[in-house]
């Protein structure tokens, strides 16, 4: 059931648009945090293991940590908070991912770092759950999945400007130097949504055992799977990008970083792009994301000799993959019905497992001796079956409807 809060038409009078843009930006600015907390790491590991005194491989179990905490936050706080204000839940949401950070950069030892990745991933999936529902009903019902994409966008702007900037500051003054700045952002978020975030009383608030029903619809559990599969495709490709275009295509490695920020801007264009299209029809931006990413991938491995087709092909990527986050958002809010805090945050629990699931298989490909253009090829194969998996949705949804006018 759910439980609709008594709200005077007084207390909750119409946001113009400068206002709904402010709150749109706050929670933006959060996503913008959490995507550089995110990946920054990845480039401080060797930093890390050399200060805490542990193999880089060793240091690297700190980002499982921390993907670990978004798996199992994102289900557990959005059906335990479903009774929380939106408002409320999300500034205490931020504060958790402060708190977690500051452990990051106070943490005296392996252990206790590992102990404050898995608290800073907590609060992730749930805030982007939240935040998407929050931007939706903001924005209205023809433009919700542009406002989805652009509280998305933080996550893309985090990897063309938090992360290089971040690591930077991480080899100049120390890899704990690079967290402070995260619990910065953090503070300066909660701040924000402090200010500019409504009172939402007209948004339909729920309980755990309503959220929790989310998990016997099958459409939401197929729309996760599409996430999980084709998604998994980019990771694959992603993983391994590094040595790709450095032993493959030739580029030098200090213009990695520049290929990566390429990547990045590729998201943003992505997050943008598929937003307004999804806003037209959802399950075409989700065929069109998976069928876009196994083309590029295919074409990326045959071209990936030719530095810059290659690098042409990472931006194309990156726009194709992002294409379909905000839709995949979107379409599990529809599906869930009246648990849709739920089932909007496993999309990024979905997300955590398509980058372990694409890094392990583009891994293995790998070591089976068949090159570094295997994990594109390989992530294509998964695009192509992530559209197997639309497909299987969307006929198992029209049969239920036919089933129930008859």
């Amino acid at each position: 059931m759910t439980i609709s809060l008594p709200t005077p038409a007084s207390l909750a009078p119409p946001i113009s648009p400068r206002a709904r843009r402010l709150a749109i930006l706050a929670l933006a600015l959060g996503g913008f945090g959490i995507g550089t907390t995110e990946f920054v790491a990845m480039g401080l590991l060797p930093a890390i293991a050399d200060s805490l005194g542990v193999s880089e491989p060793t240091a690297g179990h700190t980002i499982s940590a921390y993907a670990l905490g978004v798996v199992v936050g994102a289900p557990v706080i959005a059906a335990a908070t479903a009774a929380i204000s939106r408002r409320v839940l999300l500034m205490a949401l931020m504060g958790a991912f402060v708190i977690g950070n500051l452990a990051t950069v106070i943490a005296p030892s392996y252990p206790t770092l590992m102990l404050a990745r898995f608290v800073a991933g907590l609060p992730h999936g749930a805030y982007f759950g939240v935040a998407a529902l929050v931007a939706a009903h903001l924005a209205g019902p023809h433009r919700r999945a542009a406002a989805v994409g652009q509280v998305m966008l933080g996550l893309s702007v985090a990897n063309v400007i938090g992360v290089p900037a971040a690591t930077w500051l991480g080899e100049a003054f120390g890899w704990r130097s690079a967290f402070a700045v995260v619990v910065v952002i953090g503070v300066v978020t909660v701040a924000a949504l402090l200010r500019h975030l409504p009172a939402l009383g007209d948004m339909t608030i729920t309980n755990p055992l309503t959220e929790l029903s989310a998990l016997r619809r099958s459409q939401v559990w197929f729309t996760l799977l599409i996430g999980v599969v084709g998604f998994g495709g980019m990771f694959a490709f992603y993983t391994y990008i590094h040595t790709t275009l450095t032993d493959v295509s030739g580029l030098s490695s200090s213009l990695i970083p520049l290929a990566l920020m390429l990547f990045g801007v590729g998201m943003v264009v992505g997050n943008l792009l598929g937003g307004i299209l999804a806003d037209r029809s959802i399950v075409g931006t989700i065929g069109g994301g998976l069928v876009a990413i196994a083309v590029s991938l295919l074409v990326f491995a045959a071209v990936a000799q030719s530095v810059w087709a290659a690098l042409v092909l990472v931006f194309v990527v990156g726009v194709s993959g992002s294409a379909i986050v905000p839709a995949l958002q979107t379409r599990l809010m529809d599906v869930a019905d009246d648990a849709q805090t739920l089932a909007a945050a496993l999309n990024h629990s979905a997300l955590n497992v398509a980058n372990a699931a694409g890094a392990w298989l583009g891994g293995l490909v790998i070591a089976a001796g068949w090159g570094y253009r295997a994990p594109s090829v390989l992530g294509a194969g998964l695009a192509v079956a992530g559209l197997g998996v639309l497909a299987a949705a969307v006929g198992t949804g029209r049969a239920r409807r036919v089933a129930a006018t008859t």
